[in-house]
């Protein structure tokens, strides 16, 4: 995928009227429509408003969790909006439908220099069905389309590809970003380029692990994929997390690895507990021999030693996922270790993605020594597996 895109600025956005597709979909109470986490909205910001101040007038487009088509007033983007009113200083309206005569009237007086939000777009089917004419619809609101929700560029919908085949579109400031650090960490790295990657299944990351065996010098393995790749080595995993159906594909990748000289780092002593619970008991065990009883919750001290000397020499860091149940504070011992380490590297590029490796760092109070924080999720694993990302991909090349 051709990563260099047009920005907004490499065109002339004065006097223009711009649809610019933002990430709004941001935890909330769905009673009081408190933000538990406004990450996505702060992200977008520079874009919004270097167009406001290069006299454009800003439509902004979100979706807001599964409405699946119908009005549901708890997934109403108004609490989005007037986060966003008190960040940028100015007001914000949000329309009263999508599409309807009130967007129309509101786009239509829209001024150089104001913003309007139109309501969430996942209240019309046509959205995720990338309806053409919706799309249309949507384009003609505007002159130019800019996609700056990266979180959302993995899916090909009316606000996110649709709209491209009717205006110019470029990438906003926030894009622009995400594909500076993740593509640069693919295509050009600083070495040794060494990734990191937990979470729960080793399914979700087998594309990610394919295109990194071409990439990476090292390839650190933790959480709760790693014990499918333990037994795959013959190991005991007692009642651990077991991806049955990838234990053959683990013990490939481990071969590979071999074959390619890519360092393939596993853990070598696990954190166990007899249950899945926040204050069970727990042991350090050899991580080939967890006893029957016993299940993995983390990654034990000699690991975090291992992984760390892996880290400290690394030119490029590319990390994604936690390194054990990192919701419960007595098993994140192993995910805070490794965001430590990232955030005393002084002249590595270190890029983090994924919600719980996002957790981990804020909670540590280590996001500011951080490169770059991806606000993708999937999109984040299918930029990292080298997919295509159809909200990427319709931009114009630069």
């Amino acid at each position: 995928m051709n990563y260099n895109k047009k920005t907004i600025r490499d065109i002339d956005v004065s006097g223009k009227k711009i649809l610019l597709r933002c990430d709004f979909n941001v935890p909330h109470d769905k009673k009081t429509g408190v933000i538990h986490d406004d990450t996505r909205i702060v992200a977008t910001l520079p874009t919004i408003r270097y167009l406001l101040e290069h006299n454009a007038a800003v439509i902004l487009l979100s979706h807001m969790g599964r409405p699946h088509g119908e009005w549901k007033p708890e997934l109403s983007l108004f609490s989005a909006r007037d986060h966003l009113e008190k960040l940028l200083g100015i007001p914000v309206p949000l329309t009263q439908d999508v599409l309807g005569p009130d967007t129309k009237e509101k786009c239509r007086n829209l001024q150089p220099g104001q913003v309007v939000l139109v309501e969430n777009l996942r209240f019309r089917l046509e959205e995720e069905k990338n309806d053409p004419e919706f799309s249309k619809e949507l384009a003609s609101l505007a002159d130019i389309f800019v996609f700056d929700a990266f979180g959302a560029a993995h899916r090909a919908h009316a606000s996110t590809e649709g709209v491209s085949h009717y205006l110019p579109s470029v990438a906003g400031l926030l894009v622009e970003k995400e594909l500076r650090f993740m593509g640069g960490a693919l295509d050009n790295p600083k070495r040794p380029l060494v990734a990191i990657l937990g979470g729960a299944k080793v399914s979700d990351k087998i594309g990610v692990i394919n295109n990194l065996l071409q990439k990476a010098d090292a390839i650190i393995i933790g959480g709760g994929m790693s014990y499918t790749f333990q037994a795959a080595q013959g190991g005991k995993i007692g009642t651990s997390l077991l991806d049955e159906s990838h234990v053959e594909y683990a013990r490939e990748m481990i071969q590979k690895a071999k074959e390619l000289g890519v360092d393939l780092l596993l853990p070598v002593d696990n954190v166990v507990t007899p249950e899945f619970s926040a204050d069970a008991p727990a042991e350090v065990v050899s991580s080939q021999d967890i006893p029957d009883d016993r299940m993995g919750m983390d990654i034990g001290p000699e690991t975090i030693q291992l992984f760390q000397k892996a880290i400290e020499n690394a030119g490029t860091v590319i990390w994604n996922g936690p390194m054990g149940v990192f919701e419960f504070p007595a098993f994140a011992v192993g995910t805070k270790a490794i965001a430590k380490s990232l955030s005393q590297l002084k002249d590595a590029v270190t890029i983090v993605g994924g919600g719980d490796s996002v957790s981990a760092l804020e909670q540590t109070g280590f996001a500011d020594q951080i490169s770059h924080i991806s606000t993708g999720g999937g999109a984040s694993l299918e930029f990292l597996e080298g997919l295509a990302l159809p909200g990427i991909a319709c931009l114009a090349d630069k």
